[in-house]
C-alpha cells in the first residue's frame, strides 16, 4: 500500500508539473503563432492594410526610441499604480463597512453599481479638464476609479466568508473582535482581496491608457499612441502599444504571484 500510495503521489506530482509547463509554454506558443502570422501577411503577403506596420519595424522602432517608450512607460505605470493603490484603499475601507453594518451594505450597493457602469471614455475628459492639462491627478483619479469596483466586489465577498459557527466559537473562548479579525476574518479574505488586485491591476492600466489617450499632459504612454497615430507614424505607435501592454503584464504576473504565494497550501 506504501508504494501504491508512493506511486500515486508521484503520478500527481508529474500532471502538477507537466500542468504548469502548460500554463507556461501555451501562451508563448499561441504570441509566436500570431507573430508569424502577421510577417506571413504584411512581409510575405503584402495583404495587410496600409496602416497596419511589419512586425520587423515595429522592433526597430522599439530599439531606435527605447529611452523615450521607457520614459513614457513610467509615467503611465505610475498613474496606473497610483489609481491602483487609492481605489484598493477606498474599496477596502468601504467593503469592511458594508461588510459590519447592513445599512451601509445598502446605501453602498447603488453607488457600487453605478460606478461600475460610468463610461470612462465620459468622465476622462471632465476630469482632465478639473484638474487642468499640467496635472496628471484626473488620469489616476479615472484609474482609481476603474479598479475601485473589483476590489471592492471581492473584499466584500471574502469579508463574508467566514462561517457563524467559526465566529461562534472564537468568542466563546473569549477571543475579543480585533482577535477574531485577526485569526479568523483576515485570513478567509486575503485571497480574495489578491484576486480583486489582480483584476484591477491590468484594470487600471487600461484606465490609465485611456485617460491619457482623452486628453492631460502631453506624456504617457496613451498620448504618443494617439499622436503618432494620427501623424503617420504607425510602427512608432504600435511600439508604444507594445509598451503598454508589457506594463500591465507586469503588474498583472506581479499580482498573480502575490496570489499564489499567498493561497499556497489553502484548501480549494
Amino acid at each position: 500500500m506504501t508504494a501504491v500510495a508512493a506511486d500515486r503521489a508521484a503520478s500527481a506530482d508529474r500532471a502538477e508539473s507537466r500542468s504548469r509547463a502548460a500554463r507556461v509554454v501555451a501562451p508563448i506558443v499561441v504570441g509566436a503563432i500570431i507573430l508569424a502570422l502577421w510577417f506571413l501577411v504584411v512581409d510575405v503577403l503584402h495583404a495587410a492594410p496600409r496602416a497596419l506596420p511589419s512586425p520587423v519595424a515595429i522592433v526597430g522602432q522599439l530599439a531606435e526610441h527605447y529611452d523615450i517608450i521607457l520614459e513614457d512607460m513610467g509615467i503611465t505605470a505610475t498613474n496606473a499604480l497610483v489609481g491602483l493603490a487609492v481605489g484598493a484603499v477606498v474599496a477596502i475601507v468601504l467593503a469592511a463597512l458594508a461588510a459590519t453594518f447592513r445599512p451601509m451594505d445598502g446605501m453602498l450597493a447603488p453607488l457600487v453599481a453605478a460606478i461600475a457602469v460610468v463610461p470612462i471614455v465620459a468622465i476622462t475628459p471632465i476630469l482632465n479638464t478639473m484638474f487642468g492639462a499640467s496635472s496628471q491627478f484626473g488620469r489616476q483619479y479615472v484609474a482609481a476609479i476603474a479598479a475601485f469596483v473589483p476590489v471592492f466586489v471581492n473584499v466584500l465577498r471574502g469579508l463574508r466568508q467566514t462561517r457563524p459557527v467559526h465566529r461562534d466559537l472564537l468568542r466563546a473562548s473569549g477571543a475579543s473582535g480585533l482577535q477574531t479579525f485577526r485569526v479568523l476574518t483576515l485570513p478567509t479574505a486575503l485571497p480574495y482581496l489578491l484576486t480583486g488586485l489582480r483584476i484591477a491591476s491590468s484594470i487600471a492600466v487600461i484606465a490609465a491608457l485611456v485617460a491619457e489617450y482623452f486628453g492631460g499632459p502631453a506624456d504617457g504612454i496613451g498620448t504618443a499612441i494617439a499622436s503618432y497615430a494620427k501623424s503617420g507614424h504607425a510602427a512608432l505607435a504600435f511600439a508604444y502599444v507594445a509598451g503598454g501592454i508589457a506594463i500591465g503584464l507586469v503588474l498583472f504576473l506581479v499580482m498573480s504571484l502575490l496570489e499564489r504565494l499567498v493561497t499556497r497550501g489553502r484548501p480549494v
